[in-house]
């Protein structure tokens, strides 16, 4: 009977290793179906980075890796808010935040206010893998990542002509980009980048780089990446925040999530939105504006992309 009770147990942990989840964000605002006129663009845009991600968690790839390669595609894609066709600031230039953490070891890493990494999630990993750094930001952030191999471009290659029409008229952007990934080992990960506000100055930051704001992901409990005012989710140190109620509360991933919006960040008038992956591979978002543009792929077969809020 001993021998059996073992066997199921190794048969029943293995069914869970197995197990792999990819959520992904593309930015939260005034996103209705009125002002998306190019709707077909931002789902199929949502669905290639979900089957990049799912590709190499199906295949045995890390949480990490997924991560990493769906953020680099969102950035690469001039629909969203994140390296090429990223917001401009005040004074018509582009600056970049991204910061990414495995949860396996909570090591972590970030770059802000980069002007010339074409992947700023990339050279984010390697702060992370080929630094005793968290975050480095500005002229030392791109001389570590040409050190590093890593690709730089002229700062207008990521101004776009709608970016720049936009930029005339005052217009913001909808478009951080976010991912969160549960490989079959049971590694969480989460990674997160930006363009930011646009007119933003006096060299702003937002959440997206800074770990516990606006990334964070801890094999314990779960993987977070957050998008929004990031002022607010600074303050409130949003993604820890979610990670503290399941760990010291024991709040569900759901619970903690939906807490974390209604009770902290609306209360504040905050805005934004979180998407989340616990240890188990459930996910779960939420947001308090008009949309938020989503995705998510379980090993189980579940895939969902949604736009709008219902």
């Amino acid at each position: 009977m001993k021998f059996l009770f073992l066997i199921l147990f190794f048969f029943v942990n293995t069914m869970n290793a197995q197990k792999y989840c990819i959520v992904i964000h593309g930015g939260a605002g005034n996103i209705t179906k009125e002002n998306t006129p190019n709707e077909k663009e931002y789902f199929n845009a949502l669905d290639s980075a979900l089957k990049i991600g799912e590709s190499i968690l199906k295949n045995g790839g890390k949480s990490l890796d997924a991560v990493e390669k769906v953020v680099r595609f969102l950035e690469d894609c001039d629909l969203f808010n994140a390296g090429k066709g990223a917001v401009l600031t005040e004074k018509g230039t582009v600056e970049l935040d991204a910061s990414i953490m495995d949860g396996k070891n909570l090591m972590a890493g970030a770059v802000a206010g980069v002007k010339d990494i074409k992947n700023p999630i990339s050279a984010a990993r390697a702060v992370m893998e080929k630094s005793q750094h968290v975050l480095l930001i500005g002229e030392g952030a791109s001389e570590f990542a040409r050190n590093n191999g890593l690709e730089l471009v002229p700062n207008e290659y990521f101004i776009t002509n709608q970016n720049l029409k936009k930029f005339k008229q005052l217009k913001d952007k909808n478009g951080t980009v976010g991912c969160v990934a549960l490989d079959i080992y049971g590694n969480l990960a989460a990674g997160t980048s930006t363009g930011g506000m646009m007119m933003k100055k006096y060299g702003r930051v937002g959440d997206s780089p800074i770990i516990g704001a606006g990334t964070y992901a801890n094999n314990n409990t779960c993987a977070v990446s957050c998008t929004g005012h990031g002022e607010y989710f600074i303050r409130n140190c949003i993604a820890f925040n979610i990670h503290s109620l399941m760990l010291y509360k024991n709040y569900t991933l759901q619970e903690a999530v939906k807490y974390t919006i209604d009770s902290i960040l609306t209360k504040q008038n905050g805005t934004g939105g979180i998407i989340a992956i616990d240890k188990h591979g459930n996910y779960y978002w939420d947001f308090n504006t008009k949309g938020m543009f989503r995705a998510a792929a379980k090993s189980d077969g579940e895939k969902i992309i949604e736009l709008y809020s219902k």
